[in-house]
């Protein structure tokens, strides 16, 4: 076994391979950029080395700054992690060339799986079943159009150097076909630098279940499969262990399948096939087709290791040191079920627009696993995916995981950024999901009820405004005046309304609160309020914000009322930054008409980018930024002339 390990890579990944490492008695080298300095990934390592500045290209990328910090520190291993440099076989390469042993596969195993074309004419050749399409070198338009229709309509264009859904176009007509393959060569050349495609048949109902395989380099085992059906815009939400419906004869065959996938390319540590599965007859084993190999530990590797009971990160540290696999197939078996949710910051109501801010709260109850690399008192920063944590729930059966899952979400409290948190609720509850009945396209379908929020109720407000001023702490010096019972008065704000609240403290342990035109009563009884008739949530209060940690987490600004009449109204001539990021282009000039929905600048912030559109029918009076600037959340970008009247 190593002695020192380094892990290229960052938060909660970084954090979770170091876990184990570290229990088996690795020493663990941690690399950071600048944005990175005080992060929990950092605190956990054994030493630390700073790499660059915070852009991945100038840190996590500089794959020679990385093999010089192992070298620098006596490391004899990296771990990639996932992301950036994992599948980067030139990577692999230059670490095995500097005397060093890459964690994973061998730079040729990931240049077989690396094109999707070339990958999927390998498994054809394995035997794998691939999805009929059309993967080969003649990139003609026309060609192309006439294989979509031979192949039949509807059908999927995808990028050949692919991944995270882009270059990625469903087609359903013969019509559409020659703008939605522009519109998919131009975001792969934008994001891979590479514009060919492949054309493939596109499943009515698709689900997305893959095989977590683990090889020696010669002989090759799975570890069964998970369901990754729940999906929004090719995005993982929520994954599960075993799939659901799934049937004795269909797991040999795709277990099957996995083997065969890893040990044609000699494959060598944990690595995912993933198939498409049509589910418009239930799960059959004929149904199923290889989609892509990922040359890689996978973000939801944990609901695997959960139903098997298998620490694959350190089945990675075993095998990468020279030991055979550490099981044989009639080894492992299925225990129960795990479900993983991916916590993320991001604006729900605003399209799922990923959002930055300092967690000022976070916690997590006990009876799940949460996998994190950020923790109270870090930043979620502009230049990094937004994930705060991965749940993950184990259960008996798949009831018994799904009820665990909704109750660990209930009670998961994060305070300082806007998350996805009551949209994986909603998920848990639905009937379709409960019931197993899943497909890639669930979240699509019953989008507005699973982003439909309910309004804060009445206590909501009096429970974060007793948190703000603090009437929910013991008062000694106070309770009632000597003629009649203290009265003062609060005021919050909620999505731009204000809240007006008044109270009268009538003792010690009882409070008569008027909000929103309701009464609520507070009282304490053996050292527990309860507001509303209801125990008093708990709230987080910092920044001018008070967190009530209720249906999923209740922000309320704090406000003072001698402050409200000062308030800015704002400008809504104004195109304005919603986050920090890079202004990657600008669609506008100073004169241009333009109508509601153009596109005036293209934001590139968290990994993807957004346009930010008109709102209204116009002309540009001013732009006021320029391509390539580096903006601050709500910065001006364009201005529109004043509307006539």
């Amino acid at each position: 076994m190593f002695d020192t390990i380094l892990i290229a890579n960052r938060g909660e990944i970084a954090c979770r391979v170091m876990e184990t490492a570290q229990k088996i008695g690795v020493r663990c080298v941690a690399v950071y950029s600048d944005a990175d300095a005080g992060t929990r990934h950092v605190a956990m390592a054994d030493r630390a080395v700073h790499i660059g500045g915070p852009a991945p290209a100038d840190s996590y990328l500089r794959g020679e700054a990385i093999i010089a910090a192992a070298r620098e520190t006596g490391a004899q291993a990296i771990h990639p992690g996932y992301g950036f440099l994992s599948e980067n076989p030139d990577f692999v390469e230059a670490v095995e060339a500097a005397g060093l042993t890459f964690i994973g596969p061998s730079a040729d195993a990931i240049r077989k799986m690396g094109l999707k074309d070339a990958a999927k004419k390998l498994m054809e050749a394995a035997g794998v079943p691939v999805v009929p399409g059309y993967h080969g070198d003649n990139q003609d338009p026309a060609h192309l159009a006439a294989e979509a229709g031979r192949i039949g309509y509807p059908v999927l264009i995808k990028a050949v150097a692919g991944g995270g859904g882009k270059g990625m176009r469903l087609v359903e007509t013969a019509g559409d076909f020659a703008a939605a393959l522009d519109s998919a060569r131009g975001e792969a050349r934008t994001a891979f630098g590479n514009d060919a495609v492949l054309v493939e048949k596109f499943v009515t109902k698709p689900r997305h279940i893959e095989v977590q395989v683990f090889g020696d380099g010669t002989h090759a085992v799975h570890l069964f499969e998970r369901d990754c059906s729940l999906q929004r815009r090719h995005q993982k939400v929520i994954e599960e262990a075993p799939a659901p419906g799934m049937t004795a004869d269909m797991r040999a065959a795709m277990g099957e399948a996995g083997v065969r996938a890893a040990e044609a390319i000699g494959y060598r540590g944990a690595g995912t096939v993933e198939f498409i599965v049509d589910a418009s007859e239930g799960l059959r084993a004929d149904r199923f087709w290889f989609m892509e190999m990922n040359t890689r530990l996978q973000v939801e590797h944990p609901v695997t290791e959960a139903i098997t009971g298998v620490d694959l990160v350190e089945w990675q540290l075993r095998v990468a040191s020279g030991e055979a696999l550490p099981a044989r197939q009639e080894d492992l078996a299925i225990t129960g079920h795990a479900f993983e949710a991916r916590l993320y910051a991001e604006d729900v109501p605003k399209g799922f627009l990923p959002a930055t801010g300092t967690l000022t709260h976070l916690a997590f109850p006990d009876g799940c696993r949460a996998d994190s690399g950020v923790r109270s008192g870090d930043t979620i920063s502009p230049w990094y995916d937004p994930m705060i944590s991965k749940v993950i729930v184990h259960g008996s059966t798949r009831a018994v995981a799904l009820a665990r899952l909704d109750r660990a979400l209930r009670h998961t409290q994060v305070a300082g950024t806007v998350t996805n948190l009551a949209f994986l609720g909603a998920l848990t509850r639905h009937a379709g999901f409960a019931a197993g009945d899943v497909d890639t396209g669930l979240i699509g379908r019953d989008l507005d009820a699973l982003t439909a929020t309910p309004p804060p109720e009445p206590r909501h407000a009096v429970a974060a405004a007793m948190a703000a001023t603090g009437l929910d702490r013991e008062q000694r010096d106070m309770g009632f005046a000597l003629w009649a019972p203290l009265r003062r008065s609060a005021a919050l704000s909620r999505d731009g309304e204000v809240i007006d609240l008044v109270v009268e403290v009538e003792t010690r342990d009882r409070q008569r609160w008027q909000a929103a035109g309701t009464e609520v009563i507070a009282e304490r009884t053996d050292g527990t309020w309860l507001v509303g008739g209801e125990v008093m949530p708990d709230v987080s209060v910092a920044g001018g914000v008070a967190t009530v940690f209720d249906g999923y987490g209740l922000a309320f600004d704090l406000v003072d009322p001698l402050e409200r009449a000062e308030a800015a109204t704002g400008d809504g001539n104004l195109v304005e930054a919603p986050m920090p990021g890079l202004v990657k282009s600008v669609h506008a000039e100073p004169g241009q008409a333009v109508a509601e929905g153009d596109r005036l600048a293209v934001l590139e912030a968290m990994k993807m980018e957004h346009s930010l559109l008109a709102a209204r029918d116009g002309v540009i009076a001013e732009v006021l930024v320029e391509a390539g600037a580096q903006v601050e959340a709500g910065a001006a970008l364009v201005r529109l002339e004043e509307e006539d009247g």
